[in-house]
């Protein structure tokens, strides 16, 4: 009896491997989504004190998580919210919308400077209910400075945070010269309480005690404890609210710097293995590479599950221009689709555009490099005819006529002057040098020329001629 043995079809190792990364793709964009459900079901402490660090760079990692911090407190009915702030700074719109998002809290709040409040840490700290700082900290030094830390001097820019500065000190009766001398070092300020006077060049930064003193600080505080004995709260639970783990993977992530990288080497990978198919690595490596990005957006409460789908849908497009004729039309809208699916998942839409024109510039080179490198594997290799049709490969354009000359043979048609002879069997289109001759008469061949077998008439009988000489 015969036994039928069945063999399952096994995918590709790379195809199989391509499956795991896109399917890596989407777990990193669910996981976001669990995540901000997984928080939205935890049950805050109704009364409680929520002590909120504000101690990472101003950025849109930051703004996400005091969102979320902020949130949870006022669904607690919280007491109070003390911001320990320890920052360098960081970017101004990121700055702008925490500092609204503090402004509108329904919960009271105090900065409690235990760092440095510098930059847009300054701002964030003003636009608080209250300022505590601890010995030895800092506030101030709010000048605008671009990436290499050197100071922008656009009057536009200086006036509107100037603006910006002044707007927070005057909500809660500071005054106002000081926070326009922590941005304009063109101001001259003086600091009556202290005995100073800020000169032009100069940059406001104030101690704890200074700050006291001038009215940038309502408490001198050691501890958490403290600011929430001056706030009478003693008794009250506190509630320390930290990064998850999601969150500081999100800080991570959403940076300017790596975020750019992600998607230099996203770009550069699909492209590679579009162009150099057959390597797998490239492919998978910018879909990991991508999908980190989305993960950091989504955890920051940017990226939905709809800027995924949409840039799955141009990757797709892609990888069909490729295979189907479109006339570039598959490209193009891949190229759309894939553009905005990478915005729609960003912070700001000008600034992902932005750092997506450097990551394509990047992206370019590295791939140029890299197709050059492999240049005998890419795609385009499948459009050109690589063979050479040479005689030493075999390839032959017509057989040789030379052995034709000297032979004889007779006129079938009128040549007049062209027309056929037989010549050694063979029924051959010959041409005469202008003269016309019946057909029967004898030939023989003078010449031959590329392919024309030049012939002339020879007096006497043709069939006693037609053979070899």
């Amino acid at each position: 009896m015969g036994v039928t043995t069945l063999r399952k079809a096994r995918m590709p190792w790379r195809a199989r491997i391509g499956l795991a990364a896109l399917t890596l793709l989407g777990v990193f964009q669910l996981l976001g989504i669990a995540s901000g459900v997984a928080r939205a079901a935890e049950t805050p402490s109704a009364g409680s004190v929520y002590v909120i660090p504000v101690q990472q760079t101003v950025q849109s990692g930051l703004a996400s998580f005091l969102e979320r911090a902020l949130n949870e407190a006022e669904e607690a009915k919280a007491s109070l919210v003390i911001l320990d702030v320890d920052t360098p700074g960081g970017r101004l719109d990121t700055a702008e919308e925490i500092g609204k998002r503090i402004r509108e809290a329904s919960v009271p709040t105090v900065a409690f400077v235990t760092g440095k409040a510098a930059s847009a840490g300054a701002y964030l700290s003003l636009n608080a209910g209250g300022i505590a700082m601890a010995p030895g900290s800092t506030i101030g030094a709010a000048m605008i400075v671009d990436g290499a830390g050197n100071a922008v001097e656009n009057p536009k820019l200086v006036s509107f945070w100037s603006e910006q500065m002044r707007s927070a000190a005057e909500m809660n009766g500071r005054n106002p010269n000081i926070a326009i001398g922590m941005v304009d070092p063109n101001r001259v300020v003086e600091m009556e309480e202290i005995g100073e006077t800020s000169e032009r060049g100069q940059i406001i930064s104030l101690s704890a005690e200074n700050a006291f003193k001038v009215g940038y600080a309502d408490k001198l505080a050691s501890t958490v404890e403290d600011v929430v004995a001056w706030k009478g709260l003693s008794d009250r639970t506190i509630v320390e609210v930290k990064p998850s783990l999601a969150e500081r993977v999100s800080e991570f992530l959403t940076s300017p710097g790596l975020s750019l990288l992600l998607l230099v080497i996203g770009i550069a990978g699909i492209a590679i293995e579009l162009l150099v198919p057959g390597f797998g690595a490239p492919g998978i490596t910018g879909l990991i590479a991508f999908g980190l990005y989305f993960f950091g957006q989504s955890i920051a409460g940017f990226a939905g599950m709809e800027s995924l789908v949409v840039f799955l849908l141009g990757i797709g497009l892609l990888v069909l221009e490729i295979f189907v004729p479109s006339f570039g039309i598959l490209g193009i809208l891949g190229t759309i689709s894939v553009i905005v699916g990478i915005t729609m998942g960003a912070y700001d839409t000008g600034n992902a555009l932005r750092m997506l024109g450097i990551a394509v510039v990047a992206a370019a080179v590295v791939v140029g490099i890299f197709a050059y490198v492999f240049r005998k594997r890419g795609v385009w290799n499948r459009f050109i005819l690589k063979d050479s049709l040479t005689a030493d490969k075999g390839f032959v354009s017509q057989q040789p006529r030379e052995h034709w000359v000297g032979q004889t043979g007779t006129a079938v048609s009128l040549l007049r002057p062209s027309g056929i002879a037989e010549i050694g069997g063979q029924r051959l289109d010959v041409i005469t040098s202008g003269e016309f001759v019946e057909p029967g008469r004898a030939v023989q061949v003078t010449a031959v020329d590329g392919t024309r077998i030049v012939v002339k008439e020879i007096p006497g009988n043709a069939a006693n001629l037609n053979k070899d000489v």
